[in-house]
Formats: C-alpha cells, sequence, structure tokens
C-alpha cells in the first residue's frame, strides 16, 4: 500500500509564480488554481497511491519560537492576488479527491513527517511531494521524495523518487545526517542562522571525518582544521539550538487516520468550481472521467494560445498562520497587466 503526502503552501506558491497573470472573463487570478489542478492530477498519475493527503502550515510551533524568536520572521506576506486563489485551492482540494490536512500552530513538515513515520510502521511505501530540506531526513528505502525539478530527472522519465543514492550525492552524507548538517550550516530561509563560513560541502567533510554532531560538540578538539575547530567551539550553544530547530516532530496526533485517506473525488461539485474557472480543457478531462458528455464546442482548440509561463520560482515561502483555514494577509502586489489566456495552454513546463 502507498501513500502519498503533499505540501500543500509549497505547490500553491509553485503553481502561483510557474503561471502569471492568468484570469478568468471576470478578471479574477487562476494561474495558480490551475497549476495546483494539474499538478495534483499529475501526481495520481505518476504514483498511483492508494492513499493521499494535502497538507498545510497552520502556524509556528511554540517550541521553535522559544528557542529562537527570529525563525521566519524574514517572510513577506502573501501577494494580493495569491490570496483569494488559495482560498478556492483550499476549496477544491476535498473535491479533487483528497484530505485537506493541518493542526493549529503546526508546520506542514512536522505533520508530514508524523504521517510517514506512522505508515511505515504499518509496512506502507510512502512518497512526499515536497522541496523541503527537513523532510529529506526521512528518506529511507520506504519513503521517497516525489520530483518533477529537472535537475532530478533522467531521460526519457518526467518524474523521480528520490532515495538514499539521490541524497549521499547531493548532500555528501546519508539522510539521518541531514540534521547535523541543517544544525551547523542553518537554514536562511527559516532564518536561522548557522556557523560563519561553513557551507554544506564543509560540513558534511566535518561529519564524515569527525563526527557525529554529538562527539563533536563534545570534544572539538577532535576537528584537524584550525580554523573551522575554532568556529565551532565558539558556537557550539547555537549549534545544540539549531539541532532543536530542525528537529522534525515525528508523533503529532493525526487528524485523520490513514485508511481515511483514499481518494475519493466529488466529481459534480469540482466541475462545477472547474466552471467556474473557466477551465475548457482541464473541465473536460474531469467530465470525461466522470462519464459526463462533453460538447463539441467546449472541446475545440483556443484560437490564441497563451503566452509561455514565468520561471518556477525556488522553495517559495508562504507566511504560516494559525487560523483553520491559513490564509495569510495579503500584501500590495505589483501592478501588471492581466491577461485571460486559454488555459490549456498554459504552464506546460518544469510544472506539470
Amino acid at each position: 500500500m502507498k501513500l502519498l503526502l503533499i505540501d500543500g503552501h509549497y505547490y500553491a506558491y509553485r503553481s502561483f509564480h510557474a503561471i502569471r497573470n492568468l484570469t478568468n472573463s471576470r478578471g479574477e487570478p487562476t494561474g495558480a488554481i490551475y497549476g495546483f489542478v494539474k499538478t495534483l492530477r499529475r501526481m495520481i498519475k505518476d504514483i498511483r497511491p492508494d492513499y493521499a493527503a494535502v497538507i498545510w502550515d497552520m502556524g509556528l510551533p511554540e517550541r521553535r519560537v522559544k528557542l529562537q524568536p527570529q525563525y521566519k520572521q524574514q517572510r513577506t506576506e502573501m501577494p494580493a492576488d495569491m490570496v483569494p486563489q488559495l482560498d478556492i485551492i483550499q476549496k477544491i482540494v476535498p473535491q479533487l479527491g483528497f484530505q485537506s490536512l493541518g493542526l493549529p500552530d503546526t508546520e506542514a513538515d512536522d505533520l508530514i513527517a508524523s504521517y510517514a513515520v506512522a505508515a511505515t510502521g504499518n509496512k506502507m511505501e510512502v512518497v512526499l511531494a515536497t522541496n523541503d530540506k527537513d523532510l529529506f531526513q526521512l528518506v529511507n528505502d520506504h519513503v521517497l521524495v516525489y520530483s518533477t525539478n529537472k535537475a532530478d530527472l533522467t531521460a526519457p522519465h518526467e518524474f523521480a523518487l528520490l532515495g538514499h543514492e539521490h541524497v549521499v550525492n547531493k548532500w555528501g552524507i546519508p539522510p539521518l545526517q541531514i540534521g547535523e548538517v541543517l544544525s551547523l550550516i542553518g537554514d536562511t530561509s527559516d532564518n536561522i542562522p548557522g556557523v560563519d563560513g561553513l557551507g554544506v560541502k564543509t560540513a558534511s567533510a566535518i561529519l564524515r571525518d569527525h563526527g557525529p554532531l554529538d562527539a563533536i560538540l563534545e570534544s572539538p578538539d577532535r576537528i584537524r582544521n584550525e580554523r573551522f575547530r575554532e568556529k565551532i567551539r565558539a558556537s557550539v550553544e547555537l549549534i545544540r539550538q539549531n539541532r532543536e530547530m530542525v528537529r522534525l516532530d515525528l508523533d503529532l496526533p493525526l487528524p485523520a487516520a490513514i485508511d481515511q485517506l483514499v481518494i475519493t473525488p466529488d466529481y459534480p461539485a469540482l466541475i462545477a468550481s472547474l466552471e467556474a474557472c473557466e477551465f475548457k480543457s482541464l473541465l473536460n478531462e474531469v467530465k470525461s472521467e466522470a462519464g459526463v458528455p462533453v460538447s463539441a464546442a467546449a472541446s475545440a482548440a483556443p484560437k490564441n494560445p497563451a503566452p509561455s509561463p514565468a520561471p518556477v520560482a525556488p522553495d517559495p515561502v508562504p507566511v504560516p498562520q494559525a487560523a483553520a483555514a491559513p490564509i495569510p494577509v495579503a500584501a500590495k502586489a505589483p501592478k501588471s497587466k492581466k491577461k485571460t489566456a486559454s488555459l490549456e495552454t498554459q504552464g506546460q513546463g518544469e510544472l506539470f
């Protein structure tokens, strides 16, 4: 049995940055919605899971904020044209057949980790759809990471399931030690400071040659390079803090049992949502699956194909919220000329 766990905010933002300036006839932005729906439908095709859930950030854990009050404080507010799209995305998730899950004051990676541990304990295979560095700590023979990023693909494959070998090639250490590397180097995307002058390669080499991390912190003298030895000696307390900051919660209460995560689309509601967004080609696909007749006019090819989408932004970062529906306060969006485009031809690059 296979469980797919999807990092909701990551894919919502990835879709938002991949397909910009896309609207329906009412002028409402729809690019992120389209990209998100297409991406999740592709995941089902690629992975063929037995169970699946979309998991959302719903605030910051108190333990991390108490330890480092600056945690994630550098992140900006959600773009104004993303706010209404996230509302619709979260409404569509259960219509696609996925449970939409989160816990108050909890980040998605912690809840994803708790589900992954529970599932592997029941001898299930787990696929994580995420770009979160922390979650690569979980990779093993039964937990893989789904990717469509070009850098991770080998021809002729259109997606990859990243495992132990990928982690070792990228990080220079096995998955269980990723937390130790992050403890040394910090994480700028989360505003976690690291030891000055240490990057991934250097930190990995130190751990390979002199680790594990606990032994290094107990006796920095074991590090031969004097410059790095003194840097780590002066940063022992920071490194111990970071170790706790990057530690994943593995035993959170699960808001839905795994056997409740069967994928069950609500086709009438999904069709109504796609009609409101004016996603003609996507609507026809769904109608065909649901056994609903598709008119010839509706299936006609668009006369004016849309322009190519903007490049996908690296590791987009939402502002976590503690509300049941995690919708951050909108920021002023940069002014741009909106264009109503044929959705069938938008975003067909790396995103899908």
